[in-house]
């Protein structure tokens, strides 16, 4: 008996064997011939057997399940991604083979991200480089390329996904650049390093240099920082952005996300802390200044931000945005006035009070006009702001101004 039981499991064994290494010949022809199908229920058939397979067999039967899936770049998203994961479990058995595919794969998905990202269809852009660093993750910058797909589709979990990872593996972006001089039109060109040494030589380009890329790092912490807070995950949203300051302590803007970040969730005394360290960092940045501007209308502080954009305006008085908003800011002081006027009586006080409100809002019309006219100057084809200052002249009876306003909105509407 004991003879008999050895010659049947000797048997078996012989069987599972030939079974495996048919079925895997099955699926390898019919790769060959692009019978994708073909192979992959011959894989199927052979997979129930993965068990009793040896390390060489299950190489194989892992890179023609990737081949069968991946179906030379026509298989479906979730299908690449198996065949990725199949990949991943293939051992230096079949280097250059692997080696063969995964190039292919990388043209092919680096082509398909490309023309995805440019073609707006973000999502689509995001799977294809994610997948691009499954292929080749020596290569961050594809998953960098997700993180910025995902962000560009609003796809906000599978950004902060990437970015953490990002982090996690201290990705920067930097790379060295190989810059040289064109003689003729004087500008710096980049090249490749040996295309670069090989041009200076001759007498077309002078002046090599070498730089270094500016870091990611900050740009990603920051990142991280802001999807925490488009997610209201704002304990996350501090905490990432300490980290991101403590990277780059004298970047303006990571100070600003925090103090409108603090002022979001009530912090007040810090938002000033903030600002006013943004202010000694860099006094002469008149974005800053603009910003600060904004953030104090946002933050209803009216006067504050008047101080600021006229800080701006006599920096540079060609500044539009600033004339604009200030113009908007005194304009809308308008609202309480008419409010009250609207709420008074008929009495000889209200009547007089009437009068008094009636003169603030010419105060006020007459104290947007400049910046109004400034904007004009500077843009004289603004409908908005025409249509505005054309109101205002006749709000203030000034009618040879508001009559060359109006014929210049006509004009300018095609009338």
């Amino acid at each position: 008996m004991k003879n008999t039981l050895i010659v049947a499991l000797s048997l078996s064994v012989t069987t599972f064997s030939f079974a495996q290494k048919k079925e895997l010949k099955t699926a390898e022809k019919a790769i060959k011939n692009a019978n994708y199908a073909e192979a992959k229920t011959a894989l199927g058939q052979a997979k129930s057997l993965m068990s009793s397979m040896d390390g060489k067999l299950k190489d194989k039967y892992n890179f023609l399940n990737a081949k069968a899936l991946y179906a030379n770049g026509t298989g479906s998203q979730s299908d690449i991604n198996e065949a990725l994961t199949s990949l991943e479990s293939v051992s230096d058995n079949y280097a250059s083979e692997l080696s063969e595919l995964k190039t292919a794969m990388e043209n092919d998905f680096l082509t398909k991200a490309n023309e995805a990202y440019k073609s707006n269809n973000f999502s689509l852009a995001t799977d294809k480089f994610e997948q691009l660093y499954r292929v080749v993750p020596s290569d961050t910058t594809y998953l960098y390329y997700a993180a910025v797909s995902a962000v560009s589709g609003q796809d906000y979990d599978a950004a902060l996904n990437h970015y953490l990872k990002l982090s996690d593996l201290g990705y920067t972006g930097q790379e060295k650049q190989y810059y040289a001089t064109n003689v003729e039109t004087g500008e710096e060109e980049v090249f490749d390093k040996a295309t670069r040494d090989i041009l200076v030589k001759g007498d077309d380009y002078i002046k090599p240099v070498d730089r270094m890329t500016e870091s990611k790092l900050a740009e990603i912490t920051k990142n991280i920082a802001l999807i925490y807070v488009n997610l209201d995950k704002n304990d996350e949203a501090i905490a990432a952005i300490k980290k991101a300051r403590a990277n780059e302590p004298s970047d303006v803007n990571l100070i600003l996300t925090e103090a409108n970040l603090q002022y979001k969730m009530g912090n007040t005394d810090a938002y000033k802390s903030l600002i006013e360290e943004a202010i000694e960092l860099d006094p002469n940045n008149i974005d800053l200044f603009y910003n600060l501007g904004v953030l104090s209308a946002e933050s209803g502080n009216n006067e504050k931000a008047k101080e600021y954009y006229n800080k701006v305006i006599e920096m540079d008085p060609t500044y539009v945005n600033a004339q604009t908003n200030i113009a908007a800011l005194i304009l809308d002081e308008e609202k309480d006035i008419i409010e009250e006027m609207n709420g008074l009586g008929s009495s000889a006080a209200d009547n007089k009070r009437y009068d008094e409100l009636k003169e603030e809002r010419m105060t006020v019309y007459k104290s947007a006009i400049p910046y109004l006219e400034a904007v004009l100057k500077i843009n004289p084809d603004d409908v908005q702001v025409t249509k505005t200052l054309m109101n205002i002249y006749s709000a203030i009876d000034n009618t040879a101004k508001f009559k060359a306003l109006k014929a210049k909105l006509e004009t300018l509407e095609g009338n």
